[in-house]
């Protein structure tokens, strides 16, 4: 395998290729001083490969670098020794500072870590602030932690967060997340999570650890080069031996040509390139607002067959409003709104907003995901949720419909509608347009999902489904499709789905770290228009993985063949391994 080390300190590299070549030019006169340039240009190279063989590291690049010039010494090829160091060196010197560059960039897109918070008039690190700290964030700071605004009104830049470039307004009450800059005005925030769980920490963990889950690309060039670099020194062998014996010809012309060869041989520009054009295309997702967790999930998100999408809070906004209250019970909304005091879900959101009182603590909640909740209020039983679990008929409404029995006799419905997101449309058609069909899974009523369908023009879409019908059906797709199969969703009841997709991609998941540890990847923001990015981001990154492949594939190939009959010099052959 090849490794290379890019610990360089540019401002020794420069000198140091500078005093080389002045010692090489005066080594025509005095041939010793070709041997100092050669110690000054290539004595790390022969460092690190002493030390890789007695780690058991012997194929690798320093170790053909270092054959390859003691050999060409050994034949008095003294300029040939030197100059290869010297320009193998500057090679090395152009590449380290086009990967430092890349990285830097990236480096610099994703640097939102806040340096202190500001705590009772006192600039502290934000790891010593605790849940329920009030903080202040003037103009120009960084919200150091998540948090609740209990005082004044800003504009904030999130654009480092989710790629959006219009600045957000926020006022008391509203939720803010660490990472934005505020703008203008000076907020006072309550801390609503410590600085290991804030959102700023959990996006600079995924970011740190997506280089570890690597693509079969990768692992494909880093087995190729474990096999392919001792196959060369053998061919190495063949070219210096075999032929003058079969010839008869002089053996000095043939070592040589053996030595340009390995010279060549080294797999450098495909070990370094492959995984640099993964990095790459994680650091341009970044700036879009959408977190890819690995280079795994860039191969499998470039070839989907199909898009699956939830329904409420990925293609619908998930802002409920009650639009209808059909029941003889004056008290049907009051007791709706208690037993959904405990859930989260936009829609139980949507009937406590209508009620519009405030709700003293419930104990006798039990919430069963993806039917409804049952509760005890007033020593009565009360089940809220879809038609099944309430024990009734479903009834022809537009919106989803909220049924409510009291002690086990119907007392009426609610209904809520949602409203579509402005982008979904074109998420559905510019996914149609490359070819991939677009389906939706939704726990809600069929007539609101056909409702939906017709509207976006989706594919199909599949209603009344419990979260195990989700992935159950999912599964079905997967067994049943040519090409990987996309699920994105909201984060909210989704993460036993988006663990069992080809690729699970969570939508907002920044306010669920149940989606964050489940999601493959995750959009920062809500748009699903961010789910054709992320795939047009991942197909063009394999585009140029590939081209990349072929490329130094093709050139290494080349310059092997022209290498191995004498038509190039070793030092061609040094633009052949760095170039």
């Amino acid at each position: 395998m090849c490794e290379h080390e890019h610990h360089h300190e540019n401002s020794y590299v420069i000198p140091r290729i500078a005093a080389a070549l002045i010692l090489f030019a005066c080594g025509f006169w005095f041939k010793p001083l070709f041997l100092v340039s050669y110690l000054l240009a290539g004595g790390d190279v022969l460092f690190k490969a002493l030390r890789n063989i007695i780690k058991g590291q012997i194929f690798d690049e320093n170790f053909l670098m270092g054959i390859a010039t003691i050999g060409a010494i050994c034949i008095k090829e003294y300029p040939e020794a030197v100059m290869v160091m010297i320009l193998y060196q500057i090679g090395e010197y152009f590449q380290h500072r086009a990967v430092e560059k890349s990285r830097h960039s990236i480096t610099e897109l994703m640097d939102i870590r806040p340096d202190y918070a500001n705590l009772n008039g006192e600039k502290v690190s934000p790891k010593s602030v605790k849940i329920g700290d009030i903080i202040a964030v003037k103009t120009g700071e960084k919200i150091p932690l998540d948090g609740v605004v209990i005082e004044g009104e800003a504009s904030i830049d999130c654009s480092a967060l989710t790629g959006e470039s219009v600045p957000a307004r926020v006022k008391s009450e509203d939720n803010v997340i660490s990472g934005c800059i505020n703008l203008d005005g000076v907020l006072q925030i309550k801390v609503t999570k410590e600085f290991g769980e804030s959102t700023v920490s959990r996006i600079l963990e995924l970011v740190e650890h997506a280089s570890s889950k690597k693509a079969k690309a990768e692992n494909f060039i880093t087995k190729f080069a474990k096999y392919y670099t001792p196959a060369v020194v053998v061919m190495a062998v063949i070219i210096a031996f075999v032929p003058p014996l079969i010839m008869h010809t002089g053996f000095t012309a043939w070592f040589q040509r053996a030595l340009t060869f390995l010279v060549i041989s080294c797999p450098c520009a495909l070990v370094i390139s492959v995984p640099l054009s993964f990095f790459a295309g994680i650091g341009g997702a970044s700036r879009e607002g959408i977190l890819i967790k690995g280079s795994s999930y860039i191969e499998t998100l470039s070839k989907p067959s199909v898009v699956v999408f939830d329904k409420t809070g990925t293609l619908t906004k998930g802002v409920f409003k009650v639009t209808e209250i059909v029941s003889q019970n004056p008290d049907l909304l009051r007791y709706a709104a208690l037993a959904e005091s405990a859930s989260s879900h936009p829609i139980a959101a949507a009937i406590k907003k209508e009620y519009g009182k405030k709700i003293p603590p419930q104990n006798n909640i039990r919430e069963i995901a993806g039917s409804g909740v049952e509760a005890v209020i007033d020593g009565k039983k009360i089940l809220a949720g879809n038609a099944r679990f309430v024990g009734t008929k479903p009834v022809n409404k537009d919106g989803t419909v909220v049924y409510v029995s009291i002690d086990g006799e119907f007392a009426g419905y609610i209904v809520i509608s949602d409203e579509i997101k402005e982008d979904a449309h074109s998420a559905v058609s510019d996914l149609k347009k490359m070819g991939i069909a677009t389906e939706m899974l939704s726990g809600d009523t069929y007539k609101t999902a056909v409702s939906v369908q017709q509207t976006l023009g989706l594919d199909k879409v599949y209603a009344e489904l419990l979260p195990e019908d989700k992935v159950n059906k999912l599964e079905e797709l997967i067994t049943n499709s040519s090409g990987s199969v996309i699920f994105a969703g909201d984060g909210i009841n989704d993460a036993p789905v988006l663990t069992r997709a080809d690729i699970g991609i969570a939508m907002g998941g920044l306010g669920s770290d149940a989606a964050i540890e489940a999601a493959d990847v995750v959009i920062m923001d809500d748009k699903p228009s961010k789910v054709v990015t992320a795939i047009k981001i991942s197909k063009r990154t394999m585009n140029i993985v590939k081209e990349n492949i072929a490329f130094a594939l093709g050139v290494k190939v080349l310059f092997l063949i022209l290498g191995g009959f004498g038509f190039i010099t070793m030092w061609g052959a040094v633009f052949a391994d760095v170039g």
